[in-house]
């Protein structure tokens, strides 16, 4: 039976005859129904339709996306290791070519993921190396459209994968949205890989926070408080977001700090006086 799969954000479910009544993802007000309504599809018709693109970050880190664009268009981020290689986040588009090129350059030794909005095919993307573990944070337990036995539920505020890779709960986006932090990125000084968690807005300079992106529904201040507060312990000097070229190339922990400042004061403002 197919597996299908959201054409608006790409997440695939467990095999049925029919597509399901509707995606639990887009319905939520995170998300949305495209204007043509409830569409479906199938990796097959993805693969057949889009390609691989792949290219380096910065040594140690590969992004990998898909061209054309689909469903919400995230890049997976492949950091490579010695002692095993992880992904960071998947997308739709998983092929040969994707698996030759990881596989070249290791294998995977796991798959970190930040929210549901990017779980997509990441049980295709287990199946292809092996069934690899999936590490998804207890608390978005409930938004898997596809379970298996390789997806594994961590919980409390941060799960180390090595001695140089370490996940950090942050809460906002959703309850269980993660960023992961790996200490030997830019060079030893740190690199933050953040989902839309926290996000690399159009000013390279500055990052920002939401609860719906498409919707434009802001999060509270106190829970922008706690997503600086989760990775404050952390030295970082780079942040990348979700999507190719959304990086703060330096300085990025305090763009974090003063964007947040920026974002609370935005927010709890008085009303002008007169």
């Amino acid at each position: 039976m197919p597996l299908y799969i959201c054409a608006t954000c790409g997440t695939q479910y467990s095999e049925s005859a029919e597509p399901p009544a509707a995606c639990m993802i887009c319905e939520d007000e995170r998300q949305y129904i495209g204007p043509n309504g409830q569409q479906w599809t199938t990796l097959e018709a993805v693969q057949a339709g889009h390609r691989a693109v792949i290219q380096e970050e910065e040594p140690g880190l590969t992004g990998i996306g898909a061209e054309p664009r689909f469903a919400i268009g995230q890049r997976a981020l492949l950091i490579e290791r010695p002692e095993g290689n992880i992904l960071w986040e998947c997308m739709t588009l998983i092929n040969d070519e994707i698996v030759r090129e990881i596989n070249r350059r290791g294998g995977l030794k796991a798959i970190a993921i930040s929210h549901p909005h990017y779980y997509s095919t990441m049980v295709e993307w287990s199946h292809a190396f092996g069934g690899v573990p999936v590490y998804l944070h207890e608390a978005d337990r409930k938004w898997v459209a596809r379970p298996d036995p390789a997806l594994v539920f961590w919980s409390g505020d941060t799960l180390a994968l090595g001695d140089d890779v370490t996940l950090i709960h942050c809460g906002g986006h959703f309850p269980g949205s993660s960023v992961l932090h790996w200490s030997r990125g830019a060079e030893g000084r740190g690199v933050l890989l953040t989902g839309d968690t926290i996000n690399v807005v159009q000013d390279r300079r500055w990052v920002s926070f939401m609860y719906s992106y498409p919707n434009q529904i802001p999060l509270p201040a106190w829970a922008v408080r706690r997503i600086v507060s989760a990775v404050e312990p952390f030295a970082f000097d780079r942040v990348y977001s979700a999507w190719f070229g959304t990086v703060v190339a330096r300085d990025a922990k305090a763009a974090v700090e003063r964007s947040a400042a920026r974002y609370i004061s935005a927010i709890s403002a008085p009303p002008p006086e007169g």
